[in-house]
């Protein structure tokens, strides 16, 4: 290294140190201004829940409290309860409990034996009165009330505390503000403590309030009465759906239509799609083309209150004509894939999180927010269609959706009619399920719009906030996360233009966020939604949609355009356009990627292994590139065989510089050497195969077909996602939990491949400067792809490390064809002939 590469090498670090230790400095200045700006913020947060506390708290006087004695002149006091007329509702507080109690000047007789201490326990005055409890809906925000038992403490027998219900959540006031006292450190009073004793928890009926659950301090968690065995026949349940959530609104009910291709939960909010879910490929459905993958499997096992199908308890049609309809309680667990986000369903210190009903797929909103919560009454179900209907002062809704279950895969036929004011109203796509492909998202919104006769699809830019196109009426839209998405396409007129929206991934998290939740693994907020809209037709009436919603497969896309051709019109609905690929590199990925395609998909039907047909795909490239391939080993190695004559003069002419030039040239000349082969014959290999790399990497970002498919089952599961060999739960820098094994062997031959071709003399001193910059550059491009390729998909690193392979074969065999001696058997002789030597003496 010379003195001036050197000055600038040390320059370089000199400033990149500066710079790092001013943006340094601000990053410690914003950290220390947000800490105190958080500081503030719960503060305020505390003034907060403590007015909420003194606005709620109910008194002792709006509670049936009953104090529970062992003796009639109520004297041994034994514990509190609440009472319903002959019952008194009490927690076990001992694994021996007195057959007999008395409270109020009543006896008291037990009604059944607890499960142990903790758990509720009623006693029964006279004749058997059961005792009515309530039932906390689903979804909402209630107040709830905790009435803390102290057994055997007469002076302070019970104590009252406040509770919030939100979405299936339970969270005590109190002890969030016990907690950020203790964060912010505020001295004085000391802060209001959650309960330290078990809890009976109350609820408001139009009944008064009603004991709904058990609170278990130690596992801090609500044990709830209409799922206790031992009490079942001591209370009256209440019935299994709320008929209102705040008084005025009806509780949102589900009813599914379901086939081979889709499970389609529909909600009486917007009579819209609340859950589109596709069953998986199994022996007993053939006609399902989606896989399971580890996200699914890693659901089922780890988190399975949040992998039901459908989520919540649902309505099916009824089996007879006329009959009421078929209720279930609960979903099957595992067996789908969710292509739209849900309502995300937590256990623990985790929040659920309902989705608003103006993100379900096929809603109709407008700049009214309480449209997309108009509740819809089912006027029509049966096997393969639902009829909703609403109406409001200025119109009516009528919504039909049916299956087409024989004329084509994945599609829902959906008929609005709006009787009355129909302008500003918009029907949603809703929002698709995150995909991953590389450890990213691919979202991608589109459209397909037809001028003069042409049509084509054009990518719609991701939006950051709403944004309202009008000038344009597109033939139909595509939301999509990658491999699967939504197509709405518009059979009917309706007015021009379309929206996209931004949605925020708090708003509508993925289901992703369960996964590793404890080292937030998966933020809610990097992976936002985005959802696209068509207007209604304003002038009302009849309007008909075909809506496409399943997998990207492209024998799926085809057969369903096959299905809706008309070859007397012409017409085509052109659906696997929505394949069409964009980006800067399009116009090189596209063509090569398609060629790929053909060419995996006919090694495809040969073997029945995708993997085999990467492998296959691989060596046909190889074949087909080989002239070009050999040109270039040739001419490298030929390049490497005159190199000692080189070194040679160089050594020989070191202090003249010209005449070391012109003698390397003659000997290029005289050996039929390009002098420029050395070069271009090292990067020649790799530039002609990154139009292949950049199609293969799109090829697998657009084959449907490669996800989930198996190479080596337990290690090689899906070739579109990355080799798992094995995985933990504490995640590590760069590897994050799971440890791909590809790409550290793609890393081990690009690192053997030039030590084995191309070897040096074991004594590092003979090395020449060129050959030491290669060796280490070498070393960081083994080290550098070994990084790149860690998160790509398994198929993409078989395809590099199987075309590095074969050209490690190749080389190997064109050096044999060559017959190339080794260095040492080089004999360099840099004596000039005898004419020129002689001139060269006078």
């Amino acid at each position: 290294m010379d003195k001036r590469t050197l000055l600038f090498v040390v320059a370089l670090s000199l400033s990149l140190f500066l710079v790092n230790t001013f943006f340094d400095y601000q990053s410690q200045e914003s950290s220390k201004q947000w800490k105190e700006q958080q500081v503030v913020k719960k503060k305020q947060k505390i003034k907060q829940l403590e007015t909420l506390i003194q606005q709620r708290a109910v008194s002792p006087s709006d509670l049936p409290i009953a104090k529970i004695y062992s003796d009639t002149s109520e004297r041994d006091f034994l514990n509190s309860g609440i009472s319903s007329e002959d019952s008194i509702l009490t927690i076990a507080w001992d694994k021996q409990l007195p057959a007999k109690v008395y409270s109020g000047s009543k006896t008291y007789t037990l009604a059944n034996q607890p499960q142990g201490k903790g758990y509720p326990v009623i006693y029964y005055s006279g004749e058997h009165t059961p005792l009515n409890i309530a039932q906390i809906p689903d979804w909402g925000q209630f107040g709830l009330q905790l009435l803390t038992l102290s057994p055997k403490n007469d002076g302070k027998p019970y104590s009252i505390t406040f509770a919030e219900y939100t979405d299936g959540h339970f969270s005590l006031p109190a002890d969030a503000i016990y907690n950020l006292k203790k964060e912010v450190a505020i001295n004085g009073d000391r802060p209001l403590e959650p309960p330290h004793e078990d809890s009976i928890v109350l609820f408001k009926t139009d009944k008064g309030y009603l004991p709904v659950a058990i609170y278990q301090e130690v596992d801090k968690r609500l044990y709830y009465l209409n799922e206790s065995s031992t009490i079942a026949t001591a209370v009256v349940k209440p019935p299994k759906r709320v008929v209102t959530t705040n008084g005025e609104q009806p509780a949102e009910t589900y009813y599914v239509l379901e086939n081979d291709y889709q499970q389609l939960v529909f909600s009486s909010y917007g009579g819209a799609l609340v859950e589109i879910n596709l069953p998986f490929e199994t022996e007993t459905n053939t006609k399902s083309v989606v896989k399971e993958i580890g996200f699914d499997r890693d659901m089922v096992e780890n988190h399975p209150y949040n992998a039901h199908f459908p989520a919540h308890p649902f309505f099916t049609h009824s089996s007879t004509p006329g009959g009421p309809f078929v209720e279930h309680d609960e979903g099957e667990l595992g067996g789908y894939y969710p292509l739209i986000r849900r309502d995300l369903i937590e256990v623990g210190q985790y929040k659920s999180v309902k989705i608003d009903p103006k993100f379900y797929t096929l809603n109709i909103v407008s700049e009214y927010p309480e449209l997309a919560e108009l509740v819809f009454e089912v006027k029509h179900f049966d096997k393969s269609s639902i009829t909703f209907e609403a109406t409001q002062e200025n119109r009516r809704i009528t919504k039909t959706y049916s299956l087409d279950t024989e004329i084509a895969p994945y599609t829902i036929n959906l008929t609005i009619n709006v009787e009355g004011n129909s302008r500003g109203l918009w029907l949603t796509s809703g929002i698709p399920e995150v995909e991953l492909i590389s450890n990213s998202t691919s979202p991608a919104l589109k459209y397909r719009i037809t001028r003069g006769e042409k049509s084509e699809v054009k990518l719609i830019d991701l939006p950051t906030d709403t944004s309202t196109i009008a000038s344009i009426s597109p033939d139909w839209v595509c939301d999509s996360n990658g491999f699967f998405g939504l197509i709405v396409d518009p059979l009917t007129t309706i007015d021009p233009g379309y929206r996209a929206q931004y949605i925020s991934g708090s708003q509508i998290p993925t289901r992703l966020v369960e996964i590793g939740q404890d080292y937030d693994r998966f933020p809610a907020k990097d992976y936002p939604g985005y959802q696209l809209m068509l207007p209604l037709w304003s002038k009302g009436g009849t309007m008909e949609f075909r809506i496409f919603a399943g997998p990207f497969s492209t024998p799926i896309l085809k057969a369903v355009d096959a299905a809706y051709a008309d070859d007397e019109t012409g017409y085509n609905p052109d659906y696997i356009a929505c394949q069409t690929f964009h980006g800067w590199f399009a116009f090189i990925s596209e063509p090569f990627a398609k060629f790929l395609f053909l060419l995996m998909n006919f090694f495809y039907q040969l073997t029945g292994s995708w993997a085999f047909s990467i492998i296959l795909l691989t060596v046909a490239l190889r074949l087909m590139l080989y002239p070009l391939n050999a040109w270039s080993t040739r001419s490298m190695l030929r390049t490497q065989q005159i190199m000692p004559k080189i070194q040679a003069i160089q050594a020989k002419y070191k202090n003249d510089p010209k005449k070391s030039q012109m003698e390397i040239l003659n000997v290029y000349k005289e050996e039929g050497v390009n002098p420029l082969s050395g070069m271009t014959g090292g990067c020649f290999p790799l530039l002609i195969q990154m139009p292949f790399l950049i199609g293969m990497f799109d090829l697998l970002k657009s084959s449907f077909q490669l996800r989930g498919a198996t190479f080596i089952p337990g290690w090689i599961d899906d070739l579109a996602a990355p080799d798992v060999l094995f995985s933990w739960s504490t995640p590590l820098p760069v590897i994050g939990t799971q440890f791909h094994l590809l790409p550290v062997i793609l890393g081990a031959i690009m690192f053997i491949q030039p030590r084995v071709m191309s070897p040096l003399p074991k004594d590092k001193s003979q090395w020449t400067e060129q050959q030491k910059q290669q060796r280490m550059m070498g070393n960081m491009m083994a080290i550098m792809f070994t990084w790149l390729f860690y998160n790509f998909p398994s198929g993409l690193n078989l395809y590099w490390m199987s075309s590095m392979s074969l050209g490690m074969v190749q080389q190997w065999w064109n050096k044999r064809q060559m017959k190339t001696p080794d260095q040492k058997d080089v004999i360099v002789d840099v004596t000039p002939p005898k004419g020129k030597q002689k001139k060269a003496n006078r």
